[in-house]
């Protein structure tokens, strides 16, 4: 078997710990603290999270889409391929050794969806992104951490608490997706989304492109 041969490591700002990239002949992977963040073989659930969110989001012109959490870039160039020419799409991502990642080693793995000029990146906490304007968004998309419960970072558990869903429904445009990428189901933060006033579904979809493989949850809360 091909050994795991590690590419860079950096420090998750914030926090104590680090994230490292590694290769193992054309597979990449993400790693902190011994746990897999993700994978380049398995993104059937970052796809989805994007499929889902424009199989529900009102269609006209200039969309506004923010995505939380660039990761390998899968989720945004899945958003891509269903956009128009006039959509905007802004990615936060709080790491910026990621974003470098993916400019320079993960890039084609998702056929280079950072040189889209739709795209513009934020290095910063999406929380500060997501709380700068209001009803300006028609979906917010989140793939950050491991979903509600905080795995590379504590404090990421007020993007899903309470007032850190407040102030993404307020961020929304009528009608708009708040999309939430998460590990695995958690019915406290299905009744949080309710009780913030978003009409949620909760769907489970396959880890891998295949179909095959673990479940993952995603959640999409709309703002009525």
């Amino acid at each position: 078997m091909i050994p795991w041969e590690k590419i860079d490591r950096a420090k998750i700002p914030g926090h104590e710990g680090y994230v490292t990239l590694r290769k193992r002949g054309t597979e990449f992977s993400i790693r902190t603290a011994g746990t897999e963040l993700m994978n380049s073989r398995v993104h059937g659930s970052e796809d989805a999270l994007a499929d889902l969110t424009y199989s529900r989001i009102k269609q006209k012109s200039d969309l506004r889409i923010l995505i939380g959490g660039l990761g390998m870039g899968f989720t945004l160039a899945a958003a891509l391929e269903q956009s128009k020419p006039d959509t905007r799409i802004i990615v936060s991502e709080l790491i910026p050794a990621v974003v470098r990642w993916n400019r320079e080693y993960l890039g084609h793995l998702a056929e280079m969806p950072l040189d889209d000029s739709r795209v513009s990146v934020a290095e910063e906490d999406v929380v500060k992104t997501i709380g700068r304007k209001k009803s300006v968004w028609d979906a917010i998309l989140l793939d950050v951490d491991n979903g509600p419960e905080g795995l590379t970072r504590k404090t990421n558990n007020r993007l899903y608490s309470r007032s850190g869903l407040e102030t993404s429904f307020f961020a929304l445009c009528p009608e708009g997706i708040l999309a939430v990428w998460s590990s695995g189901a958690n019915e406290t933060f299905t009744r949080r989304l309710t009780q913030c006033g978003f009409q949620t579904e909760t769907i489970t979809v396959r880890a891998h492109t295949s179909k095959k493989g673990s479940r993952h949850t995603i959640w999409l809360a709309k703002k009525p």
